[in-house]
């Protein structure tokens, strides 16, 4: 990922514009934020008529595939969430967002030898390996020898990784032994009690998938003739790790809402054919519901162009699973500013991101800021 991205477009102030899967996901795929997209709660399925963009750059003559974790279906509430319940639940093909390829799974979390299922692979098989090896080795199979590549089409492809993602404890394999204590932590995570005992061992996990995840990203970059494809990664939220005592995702905070969002052009060349300048850093704030009209733009040879300077920010609905928020929220970010609402409509938090990143003091009670916190209100 340093190779890439020092050919890249840094969206330094990318966001997620639902921190948790399957509210994050319908939004990346259809361009709608959540509820609009149909998908409000955790359990929630991606409509079968919701128009994602698969079914736009199908419409403009692209073969259309996917690998890897889907978490837009139905899944058993009554089954754990890690194991092989819902790792070999089938996705049936009307579920399957409009793709033509489509090669994964609904969830499961098995960052090890997980269970495929397809258009090519009628029942669930079991791979043996780790999972994003085996997705990144699928897809570039695909796209070198039977896939769009070989036969000179364009296409639109995602590889839906699911590392660095709980279970932290599960096996990174070929990977140096993180230790918990050599990490330094976030300085808005409280130290010297269960939070930052909590914090260093899963970040040690989380650290080394990412190290692994990284090693399959970039098998995929170099076993396959890219130089005429424009590259995005991303991911659909962050987790808190602790910081302001908490963890996991759906929290309104930059932890769980900020995400990587790096674009590479082929040739070092935007739509526009001007020279694409390398290890740009750009401080627009896009969102991951802008990527398919980004897509579709591209498709069309066109240029994106971002027209705010502000993104909307939202958990439309809590969620009962521990450690996730378990209230709704709305709210705005801004490389500058962050304003969160309740569900009632009273300002949560409020910060100034531009003096205080870590977002140490929130500033919904301040009466001095009261008269902007209602403009921002306003314009939201």
């Amino acid at each position: 990922l340093d190779g890439l991205a020092s050919e890249v477009v840094n969206y330094a102030q990318a966001v997620t514009p639902h921190p948790l899967g399957p509210q994050a996901r319908a939004a990346l795929l259809t361009g709608k934020l959540s509820p609009e997209n149909g998908v409000k709660g955790y359990w929630d399925v991606l409509p079968t008529d919701a128009r994602t963009v698969a079914h736009a750059l199908k419409d403009r003559g692209y073969a259309t595939a996917w690998f890897g974790k889907w978490h837009l279906a139905e899944r058993d509430r009554t089954a754990p969430f890690v194991g092989e319940a819902h790792a070999k639940q089938i996705v049936p093909p009307e579920r399957r967002g409009g793709f033509e390829l489509w090669e994964g799974f609904e969830s499961g979390f098995l960052l090890n030898d997980p269970w495929l299922h397809g258009t090519r692979l009628p029942e669930p098989r079991h791979f043996k390996g780790y999972q994003a090896d085996i997705l990144a080795q699928r897809a570039s199979e695909w796209l070198a020898r039977a896939g769009p590549i070989a036969q000179g089409k364009p296409y639109f492809c995602v590889v839906s990784l699911e590392s660095p993602h709980p279970p932290y404890h599960a096996v990174a394999p070929h990977v140096a032994e993180v230790k918990p204590g050599d990490l330094k932590l976030r300085a808005n995570v409280p130290t010297g009690g269960g939070v930052e005992k909590q914090a260093r061992e899963e970040l040690a996990g989380y650290y080394a998938h990412i190290e692994a995840t990284d090693r399959a990203i970039g098998k995929l970059l170099s076993e396959v003739d890219l130089a005429e494809t424009i590259v995005v990664f991303t991911s659909v939220h962050g987790d808190m790790h602790g910081s302001h005592g908490l963890f996991r995702k759906g929290w309104a905070y930059d932890e769980s809402i900020r995400v990587p969002l790096l674009v590479r052009w082929p040739r070092g060349k935007s739509p526009n054919a001007k020279p694409q300048t390398p290890n740009k850093v750009t401080q627009e704030t896009v969102s991951l519901v802008d990527l398919p009209h980004m897509a579709v733009a591209w498709a069309e040879g066109r240029e994106w162009q971002n027209k705010r300077d502000s993104a909307l920010i939202s958990m439309p609905a809590g969620t009962e699973i521990p450690l996730q928020c378990p209230v709704a929220w709305r709210g705005f970010r801004s490389a500058k500013h962050k304003l969160v609402l309740n569900a009632d409509g009273s300002p949560w938090l409020y910060f100034d991101l531009e003096h205080d990143p870590l977002e140490m003091k929130n500033l919904a009670g301040d009466p001095a800021r009261s008269r902007e916190i209602e403009e921002f209100n306003r314009l939201m």
